[in-house]
């Protein structure tokens, strides 16, 4: 375990140090916060929905928002987040999608509900079920991307006259004011030949795994899965979308992004990984910013041998030539030249300049025994049971870290690693669809355990990119593992500033005085409620403006939100 203080070492604001006074503790009251957190939306807010008078909440009834996924925001302090009430509140729980101009104050905006009209093409006014992965947000503008899925959109008639029905999932987004479709499973439609798997003329992409990202404002970046000849290929593309209608020959469909082709950065069909002649065995959701995408690819995403994290343009080239930012077997920044890394993580943050990654290296593991939730989505909870009644045995590295590349100064930068700074970056949730639903995360897959890592990385604090400075914030955990179980873990996001050796400060930790981040968060005697869950998405820092979600309290007896704060120089 680490030696490091449960501090807020705020040597890098040149302010002392002061501990935080946990929750319950006898004496004088926790030290304030250095973070100032302005609440986004909480428990308390009313949903925004066709029948909701919010002046008089109860005819119709209303439904208050009651937990939250990892928001995004832009460096214009706009936020997006994927949000969801209890059931039971006059009806069927609403799933959604909204945004809030912090830097205004002003409303929260509904961007698709479970009542929403999937945009066109849809002749069949099917609606939404379920904003599958959290939103992400342009960084320098407002548009939102966002996938969904629904039942099908389209009913057409093969050369045969036989009635068929396509287009159960999509990504969404808003360059132009209205919501519309930027990538949909229409690619086999002759009309909407557009929407196809370019490198497989005729074949609709079958999901788009993970959260779509949207740069330069009308360009969305995404993964997005196919099959070919009954195997399963995934790629990397993009989409430049136009203020303008799909042409059809009996009737143009409006509003919409025009009739831009998807254009492939990579594959795992005839992709070689750089420097090799191996074929890229799986890709992860991208990022995007200034018209570069960044993500990362394997030859095997279990096991990789080769691969890392790559830099493309999105100048219309197809396949253009991929640039190294961190490679498999790469020298580990900080360690002895035997050092290496043999894992890298999905989930790249980008800004334009930095690229925020986890990391691992080295053999050794250590055994965790993971435990299904007792809160949350009964069906999953119970599936969870069904399959892990004894829990679920896995490994993780002892040796990980964070890290940020600068594609300025082609330099590695350590954040944190384990064990000298933390103990843990990986976390675990089970997630996926649960059998006889159709509503789940992810891919579509069968609810499992899957695992992830969360960084943010900003440049932009400072307002330029052009130096090396940059501010990196992070999930992290500390404790004692114990027959596969930490005893008494403490979570926490945590900031630090880079290049160098700033001190690590504390943005947010398990037992921390809730209402130090919302005033609302104290129970019906008025007693502060500690912050028991937290989390941050990879484009949750943009600009100085760093979203988080958090939880205080119980699920069923506590209260939760979205929470922005401004990051100093």
């Amino acid at each position: 375990m680490n030696t490091r203080k449960r501090q807020l070492a705020m040597t890098a604001l040149g302010v002392a140090t002061l501990a935080i006074t946990a929750v319950g503790t006898q004496g004088a009251p926790p030290a304030p916060p250095w973070f100032t957190w302005t609440t986004v939306v909480n428990n308390g807010d009313f949903m925004p929905t066709d029948s909701c008078v919010p002046t008089a909440p109860s005819t119709p009834p209303c439904r208050t928002f009651n937990s939250y996924n990892q928001p995004s925001v832009n460096a214009n302090q706009v936020v997006v987040i994927r949000a969801r009430s209890r059931g039971g509140q006059g009806g069927q729980a609403v799933h959604g999608v909204y945004t809030r101009d912090m830097a205004a104050a002003g409303p929260v905006v509904r961007i698709l509900d479970r009542s929403t009209l999937v945009p066109q093409p849809n002749n069949l006014d099917s609606t939404f079920i379920e904003p599958p992965s959290f939103p992400r947000i342009d960084i320098g503008m407002d548009t939102v991307a966002t996938r969904g899925n629904h039942q099908p959109v389209w009913r057409y008639f093969l050369d045969d006259v036989t009635e068929t029905r396509a287009g159960t999932t999509g990504v969404y987004t808003n360059p132009f004011g209205d919501l519309i479709a930027g990538a949909s499973k229409l690619g086999a439609v002759p009309d909407f030949s557009f929407f196809e798997v370019p490198e497989a003329p005729g074949t609709p992409f079958d999901v788009f795994p993970g959260a779509p990202a949207v740069t330069d404002g009308a360009t969305i970046a995404f993964k997005g899965n196919y099959p070919v000849n009954g195997v399963g290929k995934t790629g990397v593309y993009y989409r430049d979308l136009e203020n303008a209608p799909i042409p059809l020959s009996a009737d143009n469909l409006e509003p919409a992004g025009g009739s831009n082709p998807v254009v492939l950065i990579a594959n795992s069909l005839d992709t070689f990984i750089p420097g090799t002649r191996t074929i890229f065995g799986s890709t992860a959701p991208p990022s995007a910013a200034n018209r570069q995408m960044v993500f990362a690819g394997f030859d095997n995403e279990d096991k990789p041998t080769l691969g890392g994290i790559y830099l493309a343009p999105l100048n219309g080239t197809t396949q253009p030539p991929l640039r190294t930012l961190v490679a498999i077997g790469g020298q580990v920044p900080g360690e002895n030249s035997k050092a290496r890394f043999n894992r890298l993580g999905e989930g790249v943050s980008f800004d334009g300049r930095f690229v925020a990654f986890w990391g691992a290296w080295g053999t050794e593991k250590k055994t965790l025994v993971l435990q299904c939730r007792t809160e949350g989505n009964a069906d999953r909870v119970a599936f969870c049971n069904q399959q892990h009644p004894n829990g679920f045995i896995t490994t993780v590295p002892v040796n990980q870290g964070i890290f940020v590349h600068d594609l300025g100064t082609r330099q590695t930068q350590v954040v944190a690693k384990t064990p000298a700074d933390y103990d843990d970056f990986v976390y675990w949730n089970f997630s996926g669809r649960t059998p006889g639903t159709g509503e789940g995360d992810d891919d579509g897959e069968l609810a499992r355990w899957r695992s992830a890592s969360f960084v943010a990385v900003s440049g932009l604090v400072d307002g330029t990119l052009t130096d090396a400075t940059f501010h990196a914030a992070f999930k992290a955990r500390t404790g004692i593992l114990m027959s596969g179980t930490y005893a008494e873990p403490v979570d926490g996001i945590y900031l630090r500033e880079g290049p160098g050796k700033a001190s690590l400060l504390t943005l947010v930790e398990t037992d921390m005085d809730g209402s130090l981040i919302d005033p609302e968060a104290v129970d019906d005697l008025g007693a502060a409620l500690p912050v028991t869950e937290m989390g941050i998405e990879r484009d949750g820092f943009r600009g100085n403006s760093l979203v988080i979600n958090a939880s205080m309290g119980t699920e069923e007896t506590g209260w939760a939100g979205i929470y922005l704060t401004e990051v100093p120089e």
